[in-house]
């Protein structure tokens, strides 16, 4: 079964289906080819009237949207021949971090829960008594109690003057 291409859509036409158009140019053409009619003739196959009638009109099949070249040329319809898209696997590394070495990292990890607990119970408390300290030490060695000192006067500016009554 031999199928022939449309000229102008580039469908495939099948036996006993389709147009054929021939057309007959002027040019003489007895010295190349003796044993051939003298006008050489050009034909053409088109699926249907339609195809015929738009290649009559001299339309251009890369600008008319149902044609096989307007399809390729504007990649329409390809998906099923493009191979499957390749997806990047994550890699995971295990790094240390700076000021922590990755066996310190591993051994943390690795504990029980009840002794990381425990470990966070004892450096919350140690946290507390050092603020204790610190407010201690800075209660001891901060001004007299009795009096007390404004940010200006620390400062040394001069007093303010006191509001006279008319």
């Amino acid at each position: 079964m031999k199928l022939e291409i449309c000229s102008f859509s580039g469908y495939k036409i099948y036996p006993a289906k389709g147009k054929t158009y021939v057309r007959l140019d002027s040019r003489v053409s007895l010295e190349n080819r003796p044993n051939e009619c003298p006008w050489s003739c050009v034909t053409f196959k088109f699926i249907n009237g339609k195809a015929e009638s738009y290649f009559l009109q001299r339309l251009n099949p890369r600008k008319i949207r149902w044609t096989v070249i307007y399809r390729r040329l504007n990649k329409k319809g390809v998906t099923e021949e493009v191979a499957k898209k390749r997806t990047r696997r994550t890699v995971k590394h295990e790094r240390a971090i700076v000021g922590a070495s990755w066996d310190a990292i591993r051994a943390k990890r690795n504990q029980k829960p009840d002794a990381r607990a425990a470990a966070r119970q004892a450096a919350v408390a140690k946290s507390k008594e050092a603020k204790k300290a610190a407010a201690a030490a800075k209660k001891s060695s901060g001004p007299a109690q009795g009096a007390k000192v404004s940010k200006q006067q620390a400062k040394g500016f001069a007093p303010k003057a006191a509001a006279t009554s008319r």
